[in-house]
């Protein structure tokens, strides 16, 4: 691939990737019975209305030309009434959850192609497959960092949405703090730890495609 266009690339499928996890929150909102992202109308594939300019933008170009060995980044949240979801306890959890389940899909469906369809094409030309390899290893490695950042436990990450229920309620004041401090907490996160989520996403990768991204 021409390196002049590669941050580019790698933005466009974060931004991909981003949009997928988002609509994904929508849609598992919409099947526990709140309409609220259907009305709101962001159960769509259209990029638009999802892009955050920092989230989606700045922080992935920032983190592409300054050559981080990660890149992670979030669209505009998907509104939800968690009041009207069927489950008023598990509903968050899932709602949460839906994005990086999305993003492990992505992940394995062009993971298991990297990992079996090149033999099978033996006859395609050399060329196709270096491109089409190089695609599909850059999905798998976005989509399971992203999976992986937005577990972390902080708001406003799923990962918190998950944790906030099965909190006992006796421990509903770390629910407090962490929601009253958990942008600031995130920002210390992404730019000091956010490295050491970096060897899980290697361990996952080399479980699906059988070897190292790089």
């Amino acid at each position: 691939m021409n390196s002049a266009i590669e941050p580019i690339f790698y933005i466009a499928v974060l931004i991909f990737s981003v949009v997928i996890h988002e609509v994904s929150h929508g849609f598992a909102a919409l099947a526990l019975g709140d309409r609220t992202a259907k009305y709101a109308g962001r159960l769509t594939l259209n990029p638009i209305p999802h892009l955050d300019l920092f989230g989606s933008i700045l922080l992935p170009a920032l983190l592409v030309f300054t050559q981080s060995p990660i890149l992670i980044g979030w669209a505009k949240p998907v509104p939800y009434n968690p009041y009207n979801l069927r489950n008023q306890r598990w509903g968050p959890a899932w709602v949460g959850a839906a994005g990086p389940l999305a993003n492990i899909s992505l992940a394995l469906v062009f993971g298991l192609a990297l990992r079996f369809l090149p033999s099978t094409l033996g006859i395609i030309s050399g060329s196709f497959l270096l491109n089409f390899m190089s695609i599909a290893s850059s999905i798998v490695f976005t989509n399971l960092m992203l999976a992986v950042f937005n577990l972390v436990p902080i708001p406003p990450l799923d990962g918190s949405k998950v944790l906030f229920s099965v909190l006992p309620y006796q421990w509903r004041g770390v629910e407090a703090f962490l929601e009253q401090y958990g942008f600031m907490i995130l920002l210390l996160f992404i730019f000091f730890f956010s490295r050491l989520l970096l060897p899980i996403v290697l361990i996952l990768f080399r479980i699906i495609i059988g070897t190292f991204p790089f």
